[in-house]
């Protein structure tokens, strides 16, 4: 958002006499939620929207000064216009993301504010959104600047992967101590993940996002 970066020269915190900046989230998962907390941390006016109404009852609960709103094109409408950072963090799980935000729509937001797609490795939100690299990240299209980095933990790499381990270490054990059907049936959890097996296409969003027929892990 800095001018020298051809952005419109809005400090999202803002200062005494001068409101904050306007940043708008769609998704409220765990993605949507630490882009939420670092900018409040900043000091900047938030808007959460998810389809999930309950999970908007608990952002609002606990996390103080978050306005929550329910997901949909209208409601998406009437923030554009006054938003300054816009973040896509839309997921369906091993499927393509949805494109919430068309061409027309981006054309009602200020130039030079900011459109973070997160969900761009499952195809980006956003119908203007296409992959970028940590060395080439951002690009303008209808005046917005967009960053697209398809892999943006990858610039952290190292919390980045001590992070992932510390979550998926247990599973690791138990596939290594019982093997894959074994460790499923302890941890059904497990069968989620599973993509492919026996050269056969496992997952079903995958398997419909690219027109392949599909096999239940198990």
């Amino acid at each position: 958002l800095a001018k020298y970066n051809g952005g419109s020269g809005v400090l999202l915190g803002g200062v005494p006499g001068v409101l904050p900046g306007s940043v708008v989230i769609i998704g409220g998962g765990t993605s949507g939620v630490n882009a939420l907390r670092m900018a409040k941390g900043l000091g900047a006016d938030v808007t959460i929207l998810d389809i999930d109404v309950e999970r908007l009852r608990f952002l609002d609960i606990a996390i103080a000064n978050v306005h929550t709103l329910y997901s949909n094109e209208a409601n998406l409408n009437d923030l554009m216009a006054e938003c300054d950072l816009l973040i896509g963090a839309v997921l369906l799980p091993g499927a393509k993301a949805p494109k919430l935000i068309t061409r027309a729509m981006l054309r009602k937001m200020k130039r030079g504010s900011v459109l973070v797609d997160i969900s761009i490795d499952q195809g980006g939100c956003a119908e203007t959104s296409r992959p970028t690299t940590h060395l080439d990240p951002v690009y303008v299209e209808e005046g917005v600047t967009h960053y697209c980095v398809a892999n943006m933990p990858a610039a952290y790499a190292r919390t980045a992967t001590q992070a992932l381990t510390n979550v998926t270490y247990r599973y690791v054990e138990l596939l290594a101590d019982f093997g894959l059907d074994g460790a499923c049936k302890k941890q059904p959890a497990l069968i989620g993940g599973i993509n492919t097996r026996d050269a056969r296409l496992t997952c079903q969003a995958v398997a419909e996002a690219h027109g392949l027929d599909y096999e239940p892990p198990l």
